[in-house]
């Protein structure tokens, strides 16, 4: 039975058996609706759904929440059988918490009983996804940006940077923009997500972004029929990447930070960590992202530039939308049948503990 790989972000959770040249047998949302029966004696009662977001800002939170997302992905969606669990590998966010990691290596032996559990950092997984272990990755998600170089896949943490903003403050930035240009118009955080999806584009520079004051307006009927008008909006979301003033922060643009990030590493490792630089987490999918970030790195201070590495031919052209979890395939078939990764033997004699000598 091939082991089973779980990526699981604040937006999308991405599983599957470990096979690297395929993509993640499940990608479902991570949130989850609870219904909540508030009289239980009352047979008129009204139930109500109760949003749940296990996973905030990469980490998580809820662990009730996140015990049924993963009985569902693990039995339902993946076909387990209970009592005949196998091996498991998690991908860990940038910075995780020793208590986070800890908590789950207890939830997987002691609730689910596997018969072994691996954890690996996403930065490292995915350089792994593009044949790489030296780089740097930037990873921009729904909830937070990892800037993360790494040398022969040991993440370096005192460079590294993780930002608390990611693709759900876009949408935010979005929706203020959409709002004061459609007063009228009454939109959900739903609609305004669909929305960012089809129009958020990167402008090709700062000077292209300022023209955007005079872009075509485009109009959308939204599922309940009222018409909204996208402008310059949908650029907006784009550039704050690059210029973080437009959500209010004094922050450097994304290549600005990771070239800064880079030059506090030993300079012998420069060329090596910005010529293998890879973009990964949804948000980098936004149409224009790639491009722009290219054009920001050409122009860059550094005497060495960021170079973005290019997927192998036989991957997905949209691997960076889940690379860490194609990384963490190709890792499990490395760490169980080299019996690298924390058995049930192992955590019955050292305790949830075991996770940070065994998986580093």
């Amino acid at each position: 039975m091939e082991a089973l790989v779980v990526d699981a972000g604040s937006k999308l959770l991405k599983a599957g058996a470990a096979i690297p040249d395929q993509s993640p047998a499940m990608i479902i949302p991570s949130q989850m609706k609870r219904m909540v029966d508030d009289a239980p004696e009352n047979p008129t009662t009204v139930f109500e759904d109760v949003t749940l977001d296990p996973i905030e800002r990469g980490f998580i939170r809820d662990w009730d929440a996140m015990e049924d997302l993963l009985r569902y992905v693990v039995y339902t969606g993946l076909g387990w059988e209970e009592g005949n669990e196998g091996n498991i590998l998690f991908t860990d966010p940038l910075c995780t918490p020793k208590a986070i990691r800890e908590q789950l290596v207890q939830l997987m032996f002691e609730t689910f009983n596997v018969s072994g559990f691996y954890a690996s950092e996403q930065a490292v997984l995915s350089l792994y996804a593009v044949g790489r272990i030296s780089g740097c990755t930037v990873d921009i998600g729904h909830g937070k940006i990892d800037i993360a170089p790494v040398l022969e896949g040991a993440v370096q943490h005192i460079a590294s940077k993780r930002f608390e903003l990611g693709g759900t403050d876009l949408t935010k930035l979005f929706a203020q923009e959409l709002g004061k240009s459609n007063p009228s118009v009454n939109l959900s955080m739903s609609d305004v997500e669909t929305l960012k999806e089809q129009y958020a584009n990167c402008a090709e520079d700062e000077t292209a972004y300022e023209k955007t004051q005079n872009c075509e307006i485009e109009q959308h009927t939204l599922p309940d029929g009222q018409v909204i008008n996208i402008g310059r909006e949908r650029y907006s979301v784009g550039e704050a990447l690059f210029q973080p003033s437009i959500l209010g922060l004094e922050e450097h643009g994304i290549v600005e930070q990771l070239v800064r990030i880079i030059s506090t590493v030993s300079s012998e490792n420069h060329r090596q960590l910005l010529e293998n630089t890879v973009l990964c987490g949804g948000t980098t999918s936004m149409t224009g992202f790639e491009g722009r970030f290219q054009k920001e790195a050409s122009l860059c201070s550094s005497a060495i530039r960021p170079t973005l590495v290019k997927p192998p031919e036989y991957m997905s052209e949209n691997l960076g939308l889940y690379s860490a979890w194609i990384g963490g395939a190709i890792l499990a078939k490395v760490v169980f049948p080299q019996n690298q990764h924390v058995t049930k033997a192992d955590y019955d004699e050292t305790g949830p503990s075991v996770v940070h000598r065994k998986c580093f």
